[in-house]
């Protein structure tokens, strides 16, 4: 299978630059399939216990690579395979409007491959040293992906912008493996193992603590988020569904692994991830709101599921702390099954934003409207995965989150004064990050779909073609299917939870009659739709033969244009901008209305964010201050750079002559 992987990754790149544009889409989705199912296989067989293991002989220096299937390598690559194939298939139309540029299609093929089969190589390799490598060819590729448009300079800065924090993470990934592999002398993750059992609980946590942050910083939770909001939008829409989907997710997957290998305070652990993720969470979704890009918008939600993830790891690993499995089953259960939720419903979201994008040739909401009239399918579409994403039934968002909560209510029978507070709080923040979710979106829905156009394009916006609109609908398959029959969903994580739990997991369901809630759930709430729709369905056969007149809406006595007199995006949510005020950085731009005929007035509202500034722009302005104060030694004089040299050259052989000469004169005083 290996070999098999490493032959088909290689030639798919040696023939994609010498081939037509067409082949290029067509060989990178034969590819990805093919890896889909190489993988899927093995996959398949360690979630039902069937766990895999290679041993490559490797080389002189990296050792012998292990590769193991196990459980929770297999969820996330069953995941990563879903979504790269959907977004394969709605990239192969997307693309269609670039096929001129064959080289840069080329390179974007290139790398879409190597970043699916980085991303699998990842879940599967257990020898540091090559993981590293690995992560690194995936940050390259990713860094390719981003830049598509690389002719644009927003793009090419939001794309440096993530290959530095890439690298930033690299950093901290390989200090953790360092200081592992001086102690252990291993490459091996069962290393990480025996040097955590070896050292002091503090040495663990401190290890910890190092490859969180640096898996923090791919996964994007807050502060460590930066490059998410700049990379998504820049990004194609199927790689910016990609990303989001499943990139991000890796950092996820990292997080989860080390929980398993590194043993420490588990409760200490449990308490910091969960700190960070309910501030990730309730931030990610206040910015979301008060974007006016639609992929920003989309971008900043990520950060906002992410921190719902997070709470669910944080939960687990108290659970852990405190030998409370029931909360380690439900924590870890919520936070695996959202990190596929979430891959679903936000590839489809950053779907029909390129569907939008390309039939308007704008993401700024403020500029659209009416969009459902001229495209019904992607506005249904992306209705569907907004309810999913705000936690509401009959849907997979609903699910997961419902896992987390009833997780939050098991710790509540045997919590501490301390324990008790985090969970209120922890709590509190998922109930406000659910309710803040469903304020963005109803806005983004509303303002992009609902109304009239606030804009009148040269050219009619028009429906997405079938090609782009199979894969959406294909992941909406598995967001209503895991809604409405997440039983067989949530005990395909019994394998993956087990790891955390050992003995407590879902195969006996009966002692979980949440599940059965869950269901019935799903099911009403499904019932009540089609109800609604069968209604909806008599009304219009009932009124069929009746004449219908279409009429501009009422204007309040006013003659202008109604579109001037509906919501835009900025006042929707300008008491919650108010409200939100300490917490958000808005920069406004207006001209009053003034006289009694007024001729005109504007109002701008340019989010940003604070973190941003206070923990990249300040220290970056502050390098920028101390390095200007040298801006005199680059003074355009030739006699001074010829003294630069010679004061080079000088040093260059003075400080060995000093040195030589210092110790003589030591050794002379030393003989007398």
């Amino acid at each position: 299978m290996v070999t098999a992987f490493i032959v088909i990754v290689f030639l798919a790149i040696m023939l994609i630059p010498f081939i037509r544009a067409k082949w290029k889409g067509i060989i990178t989705i034969t590819t990805v399939c093919i890896l889909c199912v190489l993988t899927g296989i093995v996959s398949i067989q360690a979630l039902l216990g069937i766990s895999t293991e290679y041993t490559l002989p490797g080389t002189l220096v990296t050792g012998e690579i292990a590769i193991r299937a196990d459980a929770l390598s297999a969820w996330f690559i069953l995941t990563i395979n879903f979504t790269f194939f959907t977004g394969a298939l709605y990239g192969f139309y997307y693309m269609k409007a670039y096929k001129e540029q064959t080289a840069n299609l080329s390179f974007h093929c290139i790398a879409y491959i190597l970043v699916h089969s980085s991303l699998i190589s990842i879940c599967l390799l257990q020898n540091s040293l090559v993981f590293l490598f690995v992560w690194e060819i995936m940050a390259l590729a990713s860094f390719v992906l981003v830049i598509f448009e690389h002719h644009k300079q927003e793009t090419l800065k939001a794309g440096i912008n993530f290959l530095i924090q890439a690298h930033v993470c690299i950093l901290f990934l390989m200090v953790g493996f360092i200081w592992v592999i001086s102690r252990t002398n291993s490459f091996d993750f069962k290393a990480i193992s025996d040097f955590s059992l070896s050292s002091s609980r503090l040495s663990g946590l401190v290890l910890f603590l190092c490859f969180f942050v640096g898996f923090a910083i791919k996964a994007g939770f807050v502060p460590f988020h930066t490059w998410l909001p700049y990379a998504h939008p820049a990004a194609p829409s199927h790689v910016s569904g990609v990303m989001s989907g499943v990139i991000i997710k890796i950092g996820i997957y990292g997080i989860l692994r080390m929980l398993l290998l590194i043993t420490s305070d588990y409760t200490t652990i449990g308490y910091i991830i969960l700190i960070v993720s309910v501030i990730s969470g309730i931030y990610g979704v206040m910015l979301a709101i008060i974007q006016h890009n639609l992929k920003k918008l989309l971008a900043y939600h990520s950060i906002e599921n992410i921190g719902i993830i997070g709470i669910g790891i944080g939960l687990g690993s108290i659970g852990m702390g405190t030998g409370n499995k029931i909360l380690t089953l439900l924590g870890f259960s919520g936070a695996l099954l959202h990190t596929l939720n979430h891959s679903l419903f936000k590839s489809i979201l950053f779907y029909a934003a390129g569907n939008v994008y390309q039939a308007t040739h704008t993401m700024n909401i403020e500029r659209l409207g009416g969009i459902i009239k001229p495209m019904p399918h992607t506005a249904v579409l992306f209705l569907i995965a907004a309810v999913a994403i705000c936690g509401l039934p009959p849907f997979n968002g609903f699910v997961s989150e419902f896992l987390i909560y009833n997780g939050m209510f098991s710790g509540f029978q045997s919590a501490g004064i301390a324990f008790l507070s985090s969970l209120v709080l922890s709590l509190f923040g998922l109930v406000l990050i659910g309710g803040l979710a469903i304020l963005c979106f109803t806005k983004a829905f509303g303002t992009v779909f609902l109304g009239s156009e606030r804009h009148h394009f040269n050219h009619i916006p028009e429906e997405a073609e079938t090609g782009k609109l199979i894969p959406m609908y294909l992941g909406t398959i598995f967001i209503i299917a895991i809604g409405l029959f997440p039983k067989y969903f949530i005990m395909a994580l019994s394998e993956p939870v087990s790891l955390y739990t050992q003995n407590v997991h879902f195969k006996n369901i009966a002692e979980f009659p949440m599940i059965e809630t869950l269901s019935m759930t799903g099911i009403c709430s499904f019932g009540f739709i089609v109800l609604s729709g069968l209604i909806f369905l008599i009304r219009k056969k009932a009124t069929a033969n009746k004449t219908q007149s279409i009429n501009a809406t009422w204007g309040c006595g006013y003659v202008g244009p109604t579109n001037k007199m509906q919501y835009t995006a900025s006042s929707f949510i300008r008491t919650y901008r108010k409200l939100a005020k300490p917490v958000l950085s808005v920069h406004k731009k207006k001209k009053l209305v003034q006289g009694v005929f007024p001729i005109d007035g504007s109002h701008e509202t340019h989010p940003y964010d604070k973190s941003e500034e206070w923990l990249i722009d300040y220290p970056l302005k502050q390098v920028k201050y101390f390095f200007n104060r040298f801006i005199f030694l680059q003074n355009g004089n030739a006699q001074f750079y010829i003294l630069y040299g010679v004061v080079f050259i000088v040093g260059i052989l003075g400080i060995p002559v000093l040195y030589y000469a210092v110790k003589s004169m030591i050794s002379f005083l030393n003989q007398i």
